[in-house]
């Protein structure tokens, strides 16, 4: 379809763009490039104003930037306006602190005088997804442009309109033009981007073949990238753990954004004895889930974000089942109009299978039994990705084990792995590296300067 708004709920074309000519993004680069020379130079207390009024139209607009959302790929519209205020939150965490934590940092050497200075490096590419189409937008754009940086992003070809949105937010906040801009063009013209020596670095959120695909593009070029790619987060469950208060988050962990989250639970691993009441809860609680259209408040699961997403989680579904796995819920393609798919469980699945090693980006869990914590860490760890993991237990042994031993980048004990502007974000193995939010993410593409005087 090209670079256009489809309505997840119906197949509606609601509206299409044309992609940007040459001549287009040749302007755009070189407007970039004149406003960093400026930009570079304004106090943190002018960029904070700025970033402050960003969050001010947000929150003043947070439904009908809802909506946008919402109409584009297909969330809830209550979670939908979530995600605006979540934007207006991390704008003024980075308000408030990107002085701070880019002040000089002294040193005691044989200098009479060291210390490290934070500087910008100029454009960067953010690549970005459909899933979360503000807030993983934000939560680049407020660390960077509180740095110094200018932004260019190529947003996914589904959310042209919250992409031209976020263009013009931070153009009414006040930051001078060509300090965030918007490019309107396909995945095959982010490599040439890439060579541009504009562009002085690249931001990814996405899946592990565009992560792998930036990555040769900024290794050839030489210039720092940040990925963050995809995750099939365990959630493991030991007897030790408040069962009610597991399942009840078990079930936001992995419905969240219609299931289409990289660090939502999508693998859980119950211990022992409680796993059939774990089970018999769990179902329970998918069974009482509403899907529907996305825009009413009842409304608990909307539908995927496209039809190729659709398709192939039906794939994976009827793979898995064929390797042997067992439909406890859902498991069928529902009627009617829209990309709409069940909640569902499987269970009984082959740790040989393919699907014990995959991501499933829909509303679809995997149940696996183990009969102890040895076990459930090894289950958790046995899989290419490594970005979240959740783990509930009330013994304080058990909690130091999992801190310790699980692989990802994050670990929750007795909650739901979520961002946090006030803490890092990132995995490690297939999920990518580097890190967002927090002091690290707005050190990610800075100059760390050492600064040595006599």
């Amino acid at each position: 379809m090209g670079i256009a708004t489809v309505n997840p709920t119906n197949g509606e074309l609601i509206q299409s763009f044309d992609p940007l000519t040459e001549a287009e993004i040749e302007q755009k680069l070189a407007r970039a490039q004149v406003a960093f020379e400026q930009y570079r130079r304004s106090p943190f207390a002018q960029r904070s104003q700025w970033m402050n009024q960003a969050a001010e139209i947000l929150d003043a607009r947070k439904e009908e930037f809802g909506k946008l959302m919402t109409l584009e790929m297909g969330k809830t519209l209550k979670s939908a306006i979530a995600e605006v205020e979540k934007c207006a939150l991390v704008c003024r965490y980075y308000a408030e602190h990107a002085e701070q934590f880019l002040a000089d940092v002294p040193a005691q050497t044989d200098a009479s005088n060291s210390f490290v200075r934070y500087q910008p490096l100029g454009a960067v590419l953010a690549v970005m997804p459909w899933n979360f189409p503000f807030w993983q937008v934000f939560r680049f754009a407020a660390p960077a442009l509180m740095a110094g940086n200018v932004g260019l992003l190529k947003h996914a070809s589904n959310v042209p309109q919250c992409a031209l949105a976020i263009e013009q937010i931070f153009q009414q906040a006040g930051f001078p033009a060509g300090v965030f801009q918007t490019l309107l063009i396909g995945a095959e013209k982010v490599a040439a981007l890439m060579s541009d020596d504009r562009i002085k670095a690249a931001t990814l959120t996405g899946s592990e073949p565009a992560g792998a695909s930036l990555a040769a593009a900024s290794g050839k070029e030489i210039k720092k990238v940040v990925l963050e790619l995809g995750g099939s987060d365990p959630f493991v469950v030991l007897p030790s753990a408040n069962l009610e208060a597991a399942v009840s988050t078990a079930v936001t962990a992995r419905m969240l954004n219609n299931g289409q989250s990289c660090i939502a639970a999508k693998r859980f691993i119950v211990v022992g004895e409680i796993a059939d009441e774990f089970e018999t809860r769990l179902v329970e609680k998918y069974k009482a889930l509403q899907v529907g259209d996305p825009m009413l408040p009842d409304t608990d699961i909307g539908p995927l974000a496209t039809p190729a997403i659709l398709k192939d989680l039906v794939h994976q579904v009827q793979a898995g089942i064929s390797q042997g796995a067992r439909v406890l819920v859902g498991g069928q393609l529902l009627e009617g109009a829209g990309n709409y798919y069940p909640p569902t469980i499987l269970t009984d699945i082959p740790l040989d299978s393919e699907i014990a090693q995959e991501e499933f980006f829909g509303p679809v869990a995997m149940l696996f039994r183990v009969p102890d914590i040895e076990s459930a860490i090894h289950l958790a760890n046995n899989i290419p990705f490594g970005l979240g993991a959740s783990a509930w237990t009330n013994d304080a042994a058990e909690r130091e084990r999992l801190i310790n031993e699980l692989e990802a980048g994050a670990v929750f004990i007795n909650g739901l792995v979520k961002s946090d502007p006030r803490l890092p974000f990132g995995g490690i193995k297939r999920s990518g590296f580097g890190r967002e939010l927090g002091i690290q993410g707005i050190h990610e593409f800075v100059n760390i300067k050492t600064v040595w005087i006599k």
